[in-house]
């Protein structure tokens, strides 16, 4: 074994078998930020963005993507979501928004891909929806905050 679990002994790409995995509650949450000027902090704050509501529309986004993980990532498992939840919060002196995309469902592998999708979705959607005001904006610090369930327990960042 090459101690990758995507990569076959001839060294291909392959999906990992969980057939035999026993199926346990799964959960997972990211967060990043975009970084964004005063002008897009002021639009969103006071909801006058011209394309609508940036956050209402990222949430959707967020969750859509999460849904549609394995569309995106190769190799990933197609998986029931029994919940996905993406917050946001404000951070106007620094013109920062921080995005939380968590993921919980029943099943034989975790869900760590799917908060991070939505988590860079979301942001994205921000970015898309906010750029014809200023295109300086920057996404960054996307990571795993929390992950439970499976054989490799729970799992907090030290970031958070």
């Amino acid at each position: 074994m090459n101690g990758f679990s995507h990569i076959d002994k001839n060294g291909n790409a392959s999906m990992v078998d969980v057939s035999e995995k026993t199926e346990t509650v799964r959960f997972a949450r990211a967060s990043g930020s975009i970084f964004v000027s005063k002008i897009v902090m002021d639009a969103i704050n006071s909801d006058s963005v011209p394309k609508g509501n940036v956050l209402s529309v990222a949430r959707v986004s967020g969750i859509m993507a999460a849904k549609k993980t394995p569309e995106l990532i190769p190799l990933c498992h197609t998986l029931i979501l029994s919940n996905v939840a993406v917050d946001f919060e404000l951070f106007p002196e620094k013109n920062q928004i921080r995005c939380e995309c968590s993921v919980k469902l029943s099943g034989k592998t975790g869900a760590e891909m799917e908060a991070l999708t939505g988590c860079s979705v979301a942001l994205l959607t921000i970015y898309d929806m906010c750029k014809a005001l200023d295109k300086t904006m920057e996404i960054g610090e996307i990571h795993l905050e929390e992950k439970f369930g499976g054989k490799s327990g729970h799992y907090v960042s030290e970031q958070v």
